[in-house]
């Protein structure tokens, strides 16, 4: 599978990603967490997976030109690009500035549950630095990136743009603090749907800890309007496994609601019910043709990255279909 990509310097490159087993020394999350600018984050890693790609001696996706695509049968001869034929000796075509400039829209989940956090850091603050480093990948691929923030209800909706700025903006609306409460999947994904008409690339970063009973319609209906969706759930490791060493009053970060817990009893109906809600959601999206990726806030951001560039291309070269891909190293997806 092909990869349309340019580095940051805007020059063409022709390199190779390496499968997850085999991914080079990857940056640390935690380091990239220190940094206190956001785009300084997104910056690091997008730099970062770049890096990789040309450290990279194994066969994977190659990496070409976005500007231009092969020349197939039937296209218009007009359109080939003479002066690249005589230094490659390969018909390549133009692309026209509606097949280049695809609209993405960031959609991320600023819940209070999306501030809990075992390490040094909280799941939103990792969330955000990845949609700055997706917006970044992005708005250098000369895409149009748009953002949309929520919590019970649509916060921030930028709307998806290329030009001078525009990119400062998302990270300004980014950097603003969480105010919000509850989480309602539904709100953000209808207003999405009503609002871009031109169908894109859709990416969801949450954490996904809401009822599932109106994501299938929602995803469907964007499904159905020509959109790719990706999900990034978003999850801390002290969330995959209940570890209470006493009995405990915990609260719940959403409704503030006091519980009271008993370590012996609550494990097992813990995994059960985390692992219930899991399969739903894998459930749901490979049924529709989304790719959801779980990712633990103390894994490499670059391999979202990969998940991102994955889909991006995926979406370029057709629509895609239910059950195509599977999760290298155990990460939920279709």
């Amino acid at each position: 599978m092909a990869v349309g990509m340019e580095n940051p310097t805007g020059s063409p490159v022709k390199a190779k990603v390496q499968s997850k087993a085999n991914a080079s020394a990857a940056i640390d999350p935690l380091a990239v967490m220190r940094i206190k600018d956001l785009v300084l984050r997104a910056k690091t890693v997008v730099e970062g997976f770049y890096n990789g790609l040309h450290r990279s001696p194994f066969h994977g996706f190659s990496v070409e030109f976005s500007e231009y695509r092969p020349y197939t049968s039937g296209d218009d001869l007009r359109s080939l690009d003479w002066k690249l034929f005589a230094r490659t000796d390969r018909y390549y075509i133009k692309k026209y500035e509606d097949e280049t400039n695809r609209r993405c829209y960031l959609i991320l989940d600023q819940s209070r549950s999306m501030g809990f956090g075992s390490l040094d850091y909280s799941k939103i603050e990792y969330a955000q630095t990845l949609v700055a480093t997706f917006a970044y990948f992005l708005t250098l691929q000369r895409d149009s990136v748009g953002l949309m923030t929520f919590d019970e209800a649509v916060g921030e909706f930028i709307s998806a743009r290329q030009r001078e700025g525009h990119f400062r903006q998302m990270m300004v609306a980014l950097a603003r603090p969480v105010t919000g409460a509850g989480t309602d999947l539904s709100r953000p994904l209808m207003q999405i749907a009503a609002l871009v008409r031109r169908r894109g690339l859709i990416i969801l970063v949450s954490d996904m800890l809401a009822p599932v009973d109106d994501l299938r319609t929602n995803l469907a209906y964007l499904r159905s309007r020509g959109h790719e969706v990706l999900i990034i759930r978003v999850v801390d490791p002290a969330e995959l496994e209940l570890k209470l060493k006493s009995p405990s009053m915990v609260v719940d970060m959403e409704t503030q609601r006091e519980i009271y817990l008993d370590p012996e009893a609550a494990h097992q109906g813990y995994a059960e019910a985390f692992g219930e809600h899991r399969d739903q959601l894998q459930q749901i999206c490979d049924s529709l043709g989304v790719e959801i990726y779980e990712i633990r806030t103390d894994q490499s951001m670059e391999d979202a990255l990969f998940r991102v560039v994955s889909t991006h291309q995926r979406r370029a070269s057709g629509p895609s279909r239910a059950g195509m891909l599977s999760s290298p190293g155990g990460g939920a997806a279709t």
